[in-house]
């Protein structure tokens, strides 16, 4: 199978990427974490304060509470995913969501300051520690990696964010790959809201050179590569986007430089089976040598001859941030079906596009590039507004009309199992974008990056939806086709990405306790 057939089939045609007689083997599951053995680590502190506060010298105390609110492991939860059902479901939560809570991502970071030997660390996830991978001084290496456009040497150090593929592969098998996207989204949306939170400047490198930068922390990319680099800085006057076209180096050139690394660790599966169309794809999104990114070739402004009715103009959320991480929720069928106002409405998309324009190197943050992502509201008794579906238009802070009446069994309809009961759901948000997944602009790392971006935006949906006591469930498992007809998409060159019904919800049964001390 071609890379463009089975990303067809990854999307449209999902029946058709994964075996009929394949069954998740649980007993040989992998840990949802990386174990490194054998290698020095940097224990960090566990007293995790409520609120986090602006730094101007960060030390590795700020960094523990970066990383625990970030992706630490927050909370320990026993429950019963279904009525009825007598096996409970134990798993370990993180503030970040996940699809199917396996958390394919790590996280590995480049560091410098005075507290802690400079270097490149792996975080260590069960034991909330820093696992040091490789000590030195890696700014020059680092700026060339990114194409010479980052001044890495007024920052403190950075963070990589990985994909390790069998992590999610063992159960969603071919099908892993959108879901890799989609949380290494939910991952630097947590990243990007934490680190403003301590007063960090960030900023979201898509395009680097992949095997200069896997070759700096030391992964194997035949089972583990980064999807995003984000410097971290304390300097408001950092230069984030310089255009430097000429004394680009190559990979290989770049890796020359340093020895490799061979670190053992350990994954706890005892067979795991190859995903050779996973590697496939990796290896054509892979960058080499660096070419100059299609800066806003992505970014089109949609019109439409429909006005827009305006929603009520609403200041930012003020909320405890601890909190609303803490009670995040994705409701199944415990859905309860209450009234949402419009002013609530009004407040939820407010806060949600408030992520968006932020630093990256797709548009060099520039704040009046339209969003690449859309996002289609299908609403049921919403006090103030019509039953039916709309988009939603950000600039005017509008919803257009698209039709009026009552979706929720056309949505149903379209679930491929089902997740939630929409009869119980009054608003549901579908995330749409370009229908070629970028790859006009950058090939098939486009594929990646517009689900990233995709789940960037979720996250800020769903960490909305938690401050305002709702509960958010992001589900991929939807006949796409169906809802791209039942949103006219295909003619506006858009298909749908993700859908996300958000309402009122009675929780299961289901037993927790803080891993906060």
């Amino acid at each position: 199978m071609n890379l463009d057939e089975f990303l067809y089939k990854l999307h449209y045609e999902t029946d058709k990427i994964t075996p009929p007689s394949w069954e998740v083997n649980w007993d040989d599951a992998p840990l949802p974490y990386k174990l490194y053995r054998g290698l020095p680590a940097v224990k960090m502190t566990l007293e995790i304060p409520d609120t986090l506060e602006e730094t101007s010298k960060p030390t590795l105390k700020e960094i523990s509470h970066f990383l625990w609110y970030s992706f630490g492991l927050t909370q320990m939860s026993e429950s019963f995913p279904f009525p009825g059902d007598t096996n409970s479901w134990t798993t370990c939560r993180r503030f970040v969501p996940s699809g199917g809570g396996l958390y394919p991502n790590e996280l590995y970071l480049y560091l410098k300051i005075e507290d802690l030997a400079a270097g490149i660390y792996h975080y260590d996830v069960a034991h909330h520690r820093l696992v040091c991978l490789r000590e030195g001084n890696f700014d020059d290496y680092l700026d060339q990696a990114l194409g010479s456009r980052c001044d890495i040497s007024s920052s403190f150090g950075a963070v990589f964010i990985s994909t390790f593929f069998w992590k999610n592969f063992f159960k969603y098998h071919n099908f892993s790959y959108r879901l890799q996207g989609l949380d290494a989204g939910f991952v630097i949306g947590q990243l990007l809201e934490v680190g403003r939170r301590l007063g960090f400047e960030t900023g979201v490198y898509y395009h680097f050179l992949d095997r200069a930068v896997n070759h700096l922390i030391g992964i194997n990319e035949n089972e583990e590569s980064v999807y995003a680099v984000i410097p971290l800085s304390v300097d408001k006057k950092m230069t984030w986007f310089r255009d430097e076209a000429s004394d680009l180096v190559s990979a290989e050139n770049l890796c020359a430089e340093l020895k490799p690394l061979h670190h053992q660790h350990y994954v706890r599966s005892k067979e795991i089976i190859e995903y050779p169309m996973l590697l496939k794809l990796n290896e054509a999104c892979m960058i080499d040598p660096f070419t100059t990114a299609s800066e806003s070739k992505t970014a089109r402004k949609e019109m439409w001859n429909k006005p827009a009715v305006p929603l009520t103009k609403v200041d930012r959320l003020s909320y405890d941030f601890f909190s609303a991480c803490r009670k995040r929720y994705s409701p199944g069928l415990d859905f309860v079906l209450k009234p949402i106002n419009e002013h609530t409405l009004s407040s939820l998309l407010t806060e949600t596009h408030a992520v968006n324009p932020y630093r990256n190197d797709l548009d060099t943050g520039d704040p009046h590039l339209p969003s690449r992502i859309s996002m289609y509201v299908t609403t049921y008794q919403i006090d103030g507004l019509r039953n039916g579906m709309y988009v939603y238009n950000n600039s005017k802070h509008g919803l257009i009309s698209l039709a009026e009446g009552d979706y929720r069994t056309a949505l149903q309809d379209g679930l491929l199992s089902d997740f939630v009961n929409t009869a119980q759901i009054p608003l549901s948000l579908t995330i749409a974008g370009d229908r070629d997944h970028y790859k006009h602009a950058y090939g098939y790392r486009g594929h990646r990056i517009q689900h990233m971006e995709a789940g960037l935006l979720s996250h800020s949906l769903t960490l909305a939806a938690s401050s305002l006591n709702l509960g958010a469930h992001p589900i991929l498992g939807f006949h796409v086709p169906w809802y791209d007809e039942l949103f006219q998409l295909k003619k506006r060159k858009k298909t749908s990405l993700l859908h996300i019904p958000i309402g009122h919800y009675q929780p299961n049964a289901r037993l927790q306790g803080s891993l906060r001390v």
